[in-house]
């Protein structure tokens, strides 16, 4: 695909002054505007790539396929060419939510793009499994939700910010989530939701090659601590981190931790940045 086709279906937008470039990826409902908290404060060192799905932002709706998108494999395709039509290699990979699925994926097709992958509250399997997986709900309460969505297109939203957010001293955030899931068109959001709820990528968690920092906050219902540590036993070459933010949004509810670990884990890149500019 022309390289200018894909840049504005996607609504890429290009910031920074780095020579790595990070590419940041939003989780399910949201688009790229949930990282303006963050990007800022990383572009003094790094080329900062943020982009819409297709769906979703200022993408261009009308490319949106259902064919392509039944499966997570269909977002990969857009992370890989927004990244191929950019120009880029070797990029570190931030994906919120089911976007650092979204990421590993990519990954695994295409390693020689990813140099890192930072995970922010991923989730491999979003459903619990007996015996010994706790994914966070029950297949009641993933199939309660999609039957939701199916009867009240805009009701499900304000069901589902305050648990996804959980952060009841910061209405502010709660209803601006709720406000991004209304914002999508609700047969893309209940396709896109069946697709993130229901995926199993347990199994692809071997394949990654990529290093790769998972960011687990506290108190998360939709990816809590079990899920965090399933993906670093299986992620050869990950780091955990464990944050004092709590909820599923750390990017917009503690941007400031969110920096400080992402900074942290980028450390050697930064240092070798500016060192290269002096």
């Amino acid at each position: 695909m022309d390289p200018g086709t894909v840049l504005r279906r996607n609504s890429v937008h290009i910031t920074g002054r780095g020579k790595t470039a990070l590419v940041m990826a939003h989780g399910f409902g949201c688009d790229q505007k949930v990282w303006r908290f963050v990007a800022p404060a990383l572009e003094d060192d790094f080329r900062v790539v943020r982009f819409d799905y297709v769906g979703a932002g200022r993408s261009e709706k009308a490319a949106y396929d259902p064919g392509r998108y039944a499966s997570l494999e269909g977002y990969a395709d857009d992370v890989i060419e927004v990244i191929t039509a950019a120009g880029l290699r070797e990029v570190v990979f931030v994906g919120h939510s089911v976007s650092g699925i979204v990421g590993l994926l990519a990954a695994i097709r295409r390693p020689e793009l990813f140099a890192r992958l930072i995970l922010v509250c991923p989730s491999p399997r979003y459903i619990n499994e007996k015996p010994g997986y706790l994914g966070g709900f029950d297949r009641p309460d993933i199939e309660g939700l999609l039957d939701l969505m199916e009867k009240n297109p805009s009701g499900w939203a304000g069901f589902l910010a305050p648990i996804v957010m959980k952060n009841a001293d910061r209405p502010e955030l709660e209803a601006e989530l709720e406000g991004s899931f209304c914002a999508m068109d609700p047969a893309v959001a209940r396709q896109f939701a069946r697709v993130t709820f229901l995926s199993d990528n347990r199994d692809d968690l071997a394949k990654v090659t990529t290093p790769a920092l998972i960011l687990q906050c506290a108190d998360d219902s939709v990816a809590p601590e079990s899920v965090g540590r399933f993906m670093q036993a299986r992620l050869e070459g990950s780091t955990y981190h464990a944050m004092r933010a709590t909820g599923h949004c750390p990017h917009l509810s503690h941007p400031e931790e969110t920096i400080a670990a992402i900074r942290g884990y980028l450390a050697d890149i930064i240092t070798s940045e500016k060192a290269r500019n002096a």
